[in-house]
């Protein structure tokens, strides 16, 4: 470690706790991997999904991020994996995504989703730090490069594989001293508020199946998920098709922001 790096990790250290946290952390990292926006976001179960750090730059309209944190976040890989317990640690979105996320309408939506390029409409490489905090909640600070400049290569990876344990740490300590909140009151509940209220019509069983739809899994990922036929999972779905009186993914991931929209219309 030379005398550069020894500074950036005190200015790091100094700033665990602050509005400077992100900063801190993208100035660590500047010069050794190459990224266009960074954010670094507080996920809790249920709750609007809360960006303590914009690094976007000016490259995502506020009102995408803003739709992004009001409900938009429930489809992200990253609040997925946060509220699942998947292990924490330095995944790439890529790791994270179910089978057919990559075409669902969160990922191919720049409205909604802030790490789609609105300037060329493709998905941007993503890789990021999940830190699991207290009860159903996580810090993610991830760092996004822009398709057309490629993917991070190996070597970055590895350095930020080497940084792991220092910017976890941080993390962890950071959220810490954030104020506590309440739990839900059912903290055993796989539905958010969001799909219950989009999806009120339906049983609870097809709307955890559209819930899964809406994050991008296939039909067989979710009779994976589900330990049931893919047989089954059709007839679900067919049924809850007709229920909401749709018949495309398209038209449940419109149902799904039209409710985001009113919600937000609403709270204004």
């Amino acid at each position: 470690m030379n005398s550069q790096d020894a500074e950036s990790v005190a200015q790091l250290i100094a700033a665990v706790g602050s509005a400077n946290l992100g900063r801190c952390l993208c100035a660590l990292l500047k010069g050794v991997v190459s990224f266009d926006m960074s954010g670094l976001y507080l996920f809790r179960f249920d709750r609007p999904a809360e960006l303590l750090h914009n690094g976007y730059n000016g490259q995502v309209a506020a009102r995408t991020l803003d739709a992004y944190s009001r409900g938009g976040y429930l489809l992200d890989p990253y609040y997925v994996a946060s509220m699942n317990s998947h292990p924490g640690g330095l995944w790439r979105m890529s790791e994270l995504a179910p089978d057919s996320f990559f075409s669902s309408g969160f990922a191919i939506s720049p409205d909604l989703h802030p790490c789609v390029s609105s300037s060329h409409g493709t998905q941007i490489d993503e890789i990021g730090y999940i830190v699991h905090l207290q009860g159903r909640t996580a810090l993610v600070f991830s760092l996004m490069k822009a398709q057309e400049r490629g993917p991070f290569d190996s070597a970055e990876v590895a350095h930020l594989h080497l940084l792991t344990p220092l910017i976890s740490a941080v993390l962890e300590l950071h959220g810490r001293l954030l104020p506590r909140e309440a739990e839900p009151a059912d903290v055993n509940s796989q539905l958010e508020g969001a799909f219950v209220g989009a999806l009120g019509q339906l049983t609870e069983a097809q709307r955890y199946i559209a819930k899964l739809l809406l994050q991008g899994h296939s039909n067989a990922s979710i009779a994976r998920e589900l330990r049931i036929s893919e047989g089954t999972v059709k007839v679900h779905k067919h049924n809850l098709y007709q229920r909401l009186e749709i018949s495309s993914h398209a038209e449940l991931f419109r149902l799904f922001i039209g409710y985001i929209a009113q919600a937000g219309r609403e709270a204004t």
